[in-house]
């Protein structure tokens, strides 16, 4: 997305901003949260809206709160490196694989 700045884990503020543009990226860790309602209490709902990007780590941590993922990455560790497995759980993630595989082949 071209973002030049470090990156940092935001396994101890529980989320760090990338502003791009008009877009808000979040990214998320809640490998923290002993319960999934924490992250009910924390008021991360509203982070979660049509003009943002929020990237979460253990998004299992936050239980059903979570709104269904349009796009879920999956890094497995392999002999020769990672392999990376996307699925899409929503109309807007089948949608940006479609694109990615007609670029992809363009």
């Amino acid at each position: 997305m071209g973002y030049q700045g470090k990156v940092k884990s935001p396994t101890y503020n529980l989320v760090e901003l990338y502003k791009f543009s008009r877009l808000y990226f979040y990214h998320f860790d809640f490998y923290r949260f002993d319960d999934p309602i924490e992250w009910e209490e924390a008021g991360f709902r509203e982070y979660f809206n049509a003009n943002s990007i929020c990237l979460v780590e253990w998004p299992e941590k936050a239980g059903k709160l979570l709104p269904t993922a349009d796009l879920q990455i999956f890094l497995n560790i392999i002999e020769t490196g990672r392999d990376v497995e996307i699925q899409a759980g929503t109309e807007a993630g089948r949608q940006c694989l479609k694109d990615w595989q007609t670029q992809k082949h363009s």
